[in-house]
């Protein structure tokens, strides 16, 4: 390991070689315009700035200048902690040095960083910076793996409380639904940015190919680690698809069952007021106030309202339970 700048860390070919070993990795995290200064004049190139990182436009991300290649891709960071962020990272290539520029600490980084300062690299090829770009961009294909595997836990747990039989009041259940949507509508936040970041990171892996045979000669061994990152990226970018497409159809049931249970609500009440309605009409036929009402001398004409009433009651029951409206 040998220092590249304040505040920076550099892996160097040859750990015990007496002589000052060249450096091959300038990784920066949050750099001072001094340490960006130092490592521009070292390499013979212009840092960018955050600023430049964040410019979404293709030309800003993607470019050659001063014989270097400039690539920004977006890395999701805290997936663990439930609010994942999208944070630019930038790699440069010139001959056989790598620069990262970043300005937050991704997990994969970290990963990688503990893995190669172990005894013989712990198995990874860091030759020069390409292989080094290489390994990082496996290490953050390999943590997006990881939650996008989580991610479809969570929904298969959504999936089993939506479709759940268990018998509840239809108020209780109602609210639990509204529970349900703001969770979905959180996970598929979530997936969205797992897809920016792997649309980011296919894109960069794509330029990268491309220079094969363009500009310069790819080794075998990087060509080959490309293949399979740019084949891994559009495997997770199917799954994510899958996801998204399965959380699409989770928030469609959901608010279908949010539905079903308001309609089963203004139902009850038609139905009762439908009921009701009958022996309304009799209770007000018989409370006018005119002078000739024959029932109202008649002995048994209480009585015989009474029944009226109910029997008109019971009759519209009957039909609608026959009916299955209930």
């Amino acid at each position: 390991m040998a220092p590249a700048a304040a505040g920076s860390a550099a892996i160097a070919l040859d750990a015990n070689a007496p002589a000052q070993p060249p450096v091959v990795w300038y990784d920066l995290i949050n750099p001072t315009p001094e340490e960006e200064r130092s490592v521009g004049e070292a390499l013979g190139i212009a840092v960018p700035t955050m600023d430049e990182m964040e410019d979404i436009e293709l030309s800003a991300r993607l470019y050659q200048e001063d014989g270097a290649e400039f690539m920004t891709m977006t890395v999701l960071t805290r997936p663990d902690a439930g609010t994942p962020r999208k944070v630019p990272v930038t790699f440069i290539i010139k001959g056989q040095a790598l620069v990262t520029v970043r300005y937050s600490e991704p997990r994969p980084f970290d990963a990688f960083l503990a893995r190669a300062r172990r005894a013989n690299g712990a198995g990874l090829h860091c030759g020069n910076g390409e292989l080094i770009m290489a390994g990082l961009i496996e290490a953050v294909i390999d943590r997006m793996a990881d939650t996008l595997e989580r991610l479809g836990s969570d929904i298969d747990q959504i999936s089993q409380e939506v479709f759940s039989a268990k018998a509840a009041k239809v108020n209780k259940k109602t609210r639990d639904l509204q529970e349900l949507i703001r969770e979905i509508g959180q996970t598929g936040e979530f997936l969205t940015v797992v897809r920016e970041s792997l649309v980011s990171v296919a894109r960069v892996v794509a330029y990268y190919s491309a220079l094969d045979g363009l500009d310069r000669k790819l080794a075998k061994e990087l060509r080959q680690r490309l293949k399979l990152l740019q084949r891994d990226a559009a495997s997770l970018g199917d799954h994510s698809a899958f996801l998204s497409g399965k959380i699409n159809f989770l928030l469609d049931a959901t608010l279908g069952l949010i539905n079903l249970e308001q309609n089963q609500i203004i139902k009850i009440f038609s139905v009762a007021a439908v009921v009701f309605l009958p022996p309304t009409l009799v209770a007000s036929v018989y409370g006018m106030n005119f002078e000739i009402q024959p029932e109202l001398k008649w002995h048994y004409g209480y009585p015989m309202a009474l029944v009226l009433m109910v029997v008109s009651m019971i009759l519209p029951y009957l039909y609608f339970k026959r009916k299955g409206w209930l």
